[in-house]
């Protein structure tokens, strides 16, 4: 059985797509996962189970919908992705305040054609900085996330694919709870 860290996009913010996180794990576990647990109330689930990081999604999306009549994207990493994710920021080693570095994490990796949309002046974000290394896009924004235009949508809308942020801290979290030693 190989452990899977399953992020849901857009849950529990404001009043829209509510979410229980003891729903949340319940649902999981009805799907046929085990070792079920689930960090903070933004959607973020560590489970064990079969079957391709895709598989997983696709099924934990259709549970939700159909059991509480949501559509809310599902984006899975395995646990040898996130030790690549947690153990080669291109950042280097993560000093200072993890909230200013985050990662976006993408439902599919982008083809080169829509890579060329994030192309421009590297200042046009001021000090707000990101790199895409495969389904990953690591930002470092040292005025903070709520005030970076480097966003979801930001990303979505160029890269043509749905993506969910975590910040540092919360991405180490879900990764040693996976089982994935981090630096």
């Amino acid at each position: 059985m190989a452990r899977y860290v399953a992020m849901l996009r857009s849950i529990n913010i404001g009043a829209r797509n509510r979410i229980a996180m003891p729903d949340l794990r319940a649902l999981v576990e009805s799907l046929g996962f085990d070792d079920v647990s689930t960090y903070l109330q933004s959607g973020n689930v560590v489970l064990s189970g079969k079957g391709s990081a895709s598989a997983v999604a696709a099924s934990i999306e259709a549970a939700i919908h159909s059991e509480l009549g949501l559509t809310v994207p599902v984006i899975v990493r395995t646990t040898s992705q996130m030790e690549t994710i947690t153990g080669s920021s291109p950042y280097g080693e993560v000093e200072g305040d993890p909230r200013l570095f985050h990662v976006t994490f993408l439902a599919e990796t982008p083809g080169g054609e829509s890579l060329k949309k994030l192309a421009g002046p590297p200042d046009r974000f001021g000090d707000d900085e990101f790199k895409v290394v495969g389904q990953d896009v690591y930002l470092y924004v040292p005025g903070g996330y709520g005030e970076t235009k480097l966003n979801n949508s930001f990303f979505e809308k160029r890269l043509g694919v749905v993506a969910t942020t975590r910040n540092w801290r919360s991405v180490t979290a879900l990764a040693e709870m996976a089982g994935v030693a981090t630096p």
